[in-house]
């Protein structure tokens, strides 16, 4: 359940028409396409992954790979050193700073082609997934800044019936057919690009200054929202951020996923990704609006979480108090840490409204039983 507000964001750089890269997506030139993939410590991932992209209708010659191995472990970086060297298109970069959204920067920062195809170690690009993305580019022109495709599961476990319906997108998963911009009536409200399968132009990407590295995987943090927050800058920009379900990838749905701890975990960090990523684009009093209805779920469902967090009971009840905790303690967070009681700190937060910081230290793990942080700037 990813916040999918429409979020007025600071104007990414607008290409003008003397550009190269915007005059190249006029002329038709053929774009060229860098797949990056990004990885910490799952190398039996990565070989099904760059297995998927062995097999590609193009042919290896038509596009480049760049793996990228976030702070993997010695071994892992052998083995994945084994791997890439048997793929003549492919070269391994090494980060020892952890975060995939700096992962995926240096993947843009390493590339030189027009466009980035972000694609997760977990998930299988179809046989025809490259030639679709060059398909979507020659069709658009200028060319989008972003492309999003659909994202298709392949079970390691069955999910469960308790699973709701309406948070299958928390696993990643886009299912819906079809084309058109996103946020606009051409697509449902709730959708958007997913880092599991997501085409950057590259240039436009590294003008903005990249995937925010206040937000995305970090460790055991489920932050989240970096990839929604490069589409809509872009997109406010002034490029288009489309949809096209022609894009297709497999992701393997991990079955350690498949209990109710986890599902509240990622629902939580959800609510404070929320906030991040309005704060991030420059958008901090959405947060103060919908700040009281947050705080009066989280009241009014608190009784159901006496329910161990393991079981299913009172599950629909149990995910949206997680969701709203997690915002109202990161939306909290960033006003000061003097001790008051809770309505004395909610109406001086109110009253001062100051500018927050995007990634303010709280504490995120409260729920889970741990106290954790968010990362802060470099």
């Amino acid at each position: 359940m990813r916040d999918n507000s429409n979020i007025p964001t600071d104007l990414a750089p607008r290409r003008q028409s003397g550009d190269g890269l915007a005059d190249a997506g006029r002329r038709g030139v053929s774009p060229s396409i860098t797949v990056c993939v990004v990885t910490h410590d799952r190398p039996h991932y990565v070989r099904t992954c760059l297995e998927s992209l062995r097999v590609q209708t193009v042919g290896l010659d038509a596009f480049d790979i760049i793996v990228v191995d976030s702070c993997g472990m010695p071994g892992t970086s052998a083995e994945l050193r084994a791997m890439v060297a048997t793929l003549p298109n492919a070269r391994l970069f090494r980060l020892d700073r952890p975060g995939v959204s700096i992962a995926r920067n240096l993947g843009a920062e390493e590339s030189r082609a027009d466009f980035v195809a972000y694609l997760d170690d977990d998930a299988l690009a179809t046989p025809d997934w490259v030639e679709q993305i060059r398909l979507v580019l020659e069709e658009r022109r200028p060319w989008p800044g972003v492309i999003g495709g659909r994202v298709l599961p392949v079970w390691e476990r069955p999910l469960p019936d308790w699973w709701p319906r309406s948070l299958r997108g928390v696993l990643s998963i886009i299912e819906w057919q079809g084309r058109g911009e996103f946020r606009t009536e051409a697509l449902p409200p709730d959708l958007e690009p997913y880092g599991v399968n997501m085409v950057v132009q590259r240039q436009p990407l590294l003008d903005i200054g990249g995937f925010s590295d206040g937000l995305g995987r970090f460790g055991s943090l489920l932050l989240s929202d970096e990839d929604v927050q490069v589409g809509w800058r872009l997109q406010d920009g002034g490029y288009s951020a489309w949809y096209d379900s022609r894009v297709v990838v497999m992701h393997q749905i991990q079955g350690t996923r498949m209990n109710p701890d986890w599902l509240l975990n990622r629902l939580y960090w959800q609510g404070a990704s929320t906030v991040m990523t309005r704060r991030i684009l420059g958008s901090p009093d959405q947060v103060w609006r919908d700040l009281p209805r947050r705080l009066l779920v989280e009241a009014l469902t608190s009784p159901a979480c006496l329910v161990p967090r393991r079981s299913t009971r009172l599950l629909a009840l149990r995910w949206r108090h997680a969701y709203a905790k997690g915002f109202t303690r990161m939306a909290l967070a960033g006003e000061g840490r003097k001790k008051r009681f809770l309505p004395f700190h909610l109406l001086a937060a109110w009253l001062q409204r100051r500018p927050a910081p995007a990634s303010p230290a709280f504490e995120a793990g409260a729920q889970a039983g741990i106290v954790a942080r968010p990362p802060g700037p470099p």
